[in-house]
């Protein structure tokens, strides 16, 4: 049996914190309450987020031999089966969560969700539709917070955070052999772009956090594609695409607060400030958190 620090690096678990704020923002946006969904949705996201950490790697195994050896199917601490077994668990259980807390309408964004998940790890990967098939599945944990019955109202938080994961998930694909100035220049543009979209443009609390917290999101995020784009090797690529992926939480937080609901957004930041310290601590101690 696979120890308890296997299990937490092959589902990454710090990395799980940057998935909670999809369904806040996707709730916010459609003026959703009630306490079991606030929480359990979110709790949805990280299982299913979990789920498809495992089985990334479990589809990975062969090729995590020769470029990252130190994972736990090629360490020999879990096999790949085991992997597996943990991707497939976490996955029924997120939906399951989702169902139960956010009622069928939600369970109907949920079935999709994993299915997209999947077809992301098992098949679309290393194609062009890579990018893509990751950008519908953060599209649609945004929109399990809202539900199939108002997904229509969530359409901004779901697109602003597709579009800043497909720009991640094509600059990641640079993290082992580089990439090249002009891609990681347009990430660097979708990023502003996303940061622009998520503000609530008043002079009000709600305005005053969502552009504090876009700031947050945008500035470091940009400071470190830019760095990809006058250095696209490996080593760069791989710091801006961690940053690029913690960037996450305060774009939900800029997202939610754009919505009228600056306290979540609070809440959210005093995440990001967990997420940012435990990944530096990771990345100090050479902990695979991506």
């Amino acid at each position: 049996m696979a120890s308890a620090s296997t299990f937490l690096q092959l589902v990454r678990a710090p990395a799980g914190l940057t998935v909670l704020g999809d369904a806040t923002a996707g709730m916010a946006s459609v003026g959703r309450t009630g306490l079991v969904p606030r929480l359990g949705l979110p709790i949805a996201s990280v299982l299913l987020y979990w789920g498809g950490m495992a089985l990334n790697d479990a589809a990975d195994a062969e090729l995590d031999r020769v470029e990252r050896p130190e994972r736990p199917i090629p360490s020999g601490r879990i096999t790949r089966r085991g992997a597996l077994g943990v991707a497939g668990a976490l996955t029924v259980a997120g939906v399951a969560v989702a169902g139960l807390t956010g009622g069928r309408s939600s369970l109907a964004v949920a079935v999709p969700l994993a299915a997209s998940i999947w077809t992301y790890d098992l098949v679309a990967k290393r194609g062009w539709t890579g990018p893509i098939v990751m950008a519908a599945c953060r599209g649609l944990d945004v929109l399990l917070g809202a539900g199939r019955d108002r997904a229509g109202d969530a359409l901004r938080p779901a697109l602003v955070m597709a579009g800043h994961t497909a720009s991640v998930t094509a600059l990641a694909r640079g993290e082992v052999h580089g990439t090249r100035p002009a891609i990681a220049a347009a990430v660097s543009a979708t990023t502003v772009a996303a940061g622009v979209a998520a503000v609530r443009p008043e002079a009000s609390v709600a305005g005053v956090v969502s552009a504090a917290a876009a700031a947050r999101f945008a500035v470091p995020t940009v400071r470190a594609q830019a760095a990809a784009v006058r250095s696209p090797s490996a080593s760069v690529v791989r710091t801006a695409t961690r940053r690029g992926i913690l960037g996450m939480v305060p774009l939900q937080a800029a997202l939610t607060a754009r919505a009228g609901r600056p306290v979540d957004a609070l809440v959210l930041l005093a995440i990001d400030a967990v997420a940012t310290r435990l990944a530096r601590r990771g990345a100090a101690k050479g902990r695979d958190v991506t």
